[in-house]
C-alpha cells in the first residue's frame, strides 16, 4: 500500500511540473519529462538508450544516428535546466524533488521534509522568494511589452499616411529593400501579417518582431491586416499576400499551409534547421546552440522563406526562428538597409538577377535575446522549382 501511495505521489508531482509555467511553453520538454518519468516509475529507465529516446520522443527515423545528431542530449540538458528553474520558483515548497541526474535518462524522486515552523522557513526563504518575485515582475513586463508592441503595430498600420511626411514619395528605403519587398508591397493584394501563436498566445519574440516590422511597413503599404496563426483561414491565404512571423514548428496552422508548398529544401525544426538537399560541404542538419554557462553571447538560426502563395497566387514570406533573437534577426535582415544589402549580394545570381523566390539561412549571435550579429550561411533559389507560375503583379 505504501508503494502504491508513493507511486501516485510521484505521478502527481510529474503532472504538477508539466502544467507549470516553467514547461508551459515547451511541448517538447513536457513530452520528454512525461516519457522519462513513465519509464523510470515502471523500472525501465536503466535500459533506455539515446537512440530509443530519439525514436520514441522525437520521432526520429530508424536511420537516426545519435553520434551525428545531439537532439536528445541537448533537450535532456535543457530539461534539467527547466526542472532547476521550476524548483527555484513555483516548486520551492513541493514535497517531492524530481531530477534527471547527468549521465543517464532515469528520473529520480526525492521526498523533501516540510518544516512545520512556517515562520522560520519563510524567514530563511525570503531572499529566494524576493528573487522569484523579481523574475515574475520581469516576465509580466515582457508580456505587457509584447501586447503593447502588437497594439502599436496595429495603430501604425491603421494610419499609414500619418507616419510619412505629407507629399513625400513612397519608397522602401534603399535599392536593395526595393528588390526584396517590391513583389509584395507593389502588389494590389492586401498584405496579411500573421503572428505565430501557441494556445492563442503570441510569444514575446514574435510580438517584438511585429513591432519592428510595423515600423517598416507603416508608410510603405496600405491595406495591411494583422492576425494570429490560430485565427488565420485558408481563404485569407489565397486572397492576400502573407508574412508569417515566428516559429513554424509547433504551429499547426502554419505547418499545414507550409506542407502544401513542396520544394523547400530548408525546414525549421524545434532544435535547428534541416537541410533536405545538402550541397557538397553542407551539413544535413544545423542545430541551434543552447546558451552555455559563462558565455557572452548565444547562437541560433533564422530562416527566411519567400515562396509562391497557394495555387501560385501572390507571395508568402516566412520569417522564422526558434528563439526570440532569431525572429527579430529575420525581420532586421529584411528591413535594415545595410543587412538588406548583404542579403541581396548573396542572393543575386551570376547574371545579377535577384531570385523571385528563395530561402536563406542566417546565423544569429545575441545577448539578452537581442541580435548583435547577423551573418549569412547559405541560400537556395526556388524560382526554378516553382511548379506554378505566380500571378502577374498589377
Amino acid at each position: 500500500m505504501t508503494m502504491v501511495l508513493e507511486l501516485e505521489a510521484n505521478q502527481t508531482q510529474v503532472q504538477r511540473i508539466i502544467q507549470s509555467k516553467a514547461l508551459r511553453t515547451s511541448e517538447v520538454h513536457r513530452n520528454l519529462l512525461q516519457y522519462l518519468a513513465e519509464k523510470s516509475l515502471s523500472g525501465m529507465a536503466d535500459s533506455l538508450k539515446e537512440y530509443t529516446v530519439g525514436l520514441d520522443v522525437f520521432a526520429k527515423p530508424e536511420s537516426y544516428d545519435p553520434r551525428q545528431e545531439s537532439v536528445v542530449r541537448m533537450h535532456v540538458g535543457r530539461l534539467r535546466q527547466k526542472l532547476a528553474e521550476y524548483y527555484r520558483s513555483e516548486g520551492v515548497d513541493d514535497p517531492i524533488f524530481v531530477e534527471v541526474p547527468k549521465g543517464g535518462f532515469k528520473v529520480t524522486f526525492e521526498t523533501r521534509e516540510i518544516r512545520p515552523d512556517g515562520m522560520a522557513a519563510a524567514t530563511e526563504e525570503t531572499p529566494q522568494r524576493g528573487e522569484n518575485r523579481r523574475v515574475e515582475i520581469i516576465l509580466a513586463m515582457l508580456l505587457a511589452l509584447s501586447a503593447a508592441c502588437a497594439l502599436i503595430f496595429w495603430i501604425q498600420l491603421r494610419h499609414p499616411k500619418e507616419a510619412a511626411a505629407v507629399g513625400a514619395p513612397v519608397t522602401y528605403g534603399s535599392a536593395d529593400l526595393d528588390q526584396l519587398w517590391g513583389p509584395i508591397l507593389a502588389s494590389n493584394r492586401p498584405l496579411m501579417v500573421c503572428l505565430a501563436a501557441s494556445n492563442g498566445v503570441t510569444g514575446v519574440g514574435t510580438a517584438s518582431a511585429s513591432f519592428l516590422l510595423g515600423q517598416f511597413l507603416a508608410h510603405r503599404k496600405d491595406n495591411v491586416l494583422l492576425t494570429r496563426s490560430d485565427l488565420l483561414s485558408t481563404p485569407e491565404v489565397i486572397m492576400d499576400n502573407v508574412v508569417f512571423l515566428g516559429p513554424v514548428a509547433g504551429n499547426r496552422q502554419i505547418q499545414a499551409i507550409s506542407t502544401g508548398q513542396p520544394g523547400q529544401p530548408f525546414v525549421l525544426e524545434p532544435n535547428g534547421i534541416r537541410n533536405l538537399n545538402p550541397q557538397p560541404g553542407e551539413p544535413e542538419f544545423i542545430p541551434d546552440h543552447e546558451p552555455q554557462a559563462g558565455a557572452d553571447a548565444d547562437e541560433s538560426l533564422a530562416l527566411i522563406s519567400h515562396v509562391p502563395g497557394l495555387y501560385g497566387n501572390g507571395d508568402i514570406l516566412y520569417l522564422s526562428g526558434n528563439q526570440i533573437s532569431s525572429t527579430l534577426a529575420a525581420v532586421r535582415a529584411l528591413t535594415d538597409p545595410t543587412l538588406a544589402s548583404l542579403l541581396v549580394s548573396n542572393l543575386k545570381t551570376h547574371d545579377g538577377r535577384l531570385p523571385r523566390f528563395y530561402q536563406v539561412v542566417l546565423k544569429v549571435r545575441s545577448m539578452d535575446s537581442m541580435p548583435i550579429e547577423i551573418s549569412y550561411v547559405f541560400h537556395r533559389d526556388l524560382s526554378a522549382q516553382s511548379s506554378l507560375k505566380p500571378e502577374t503583379e498589377k
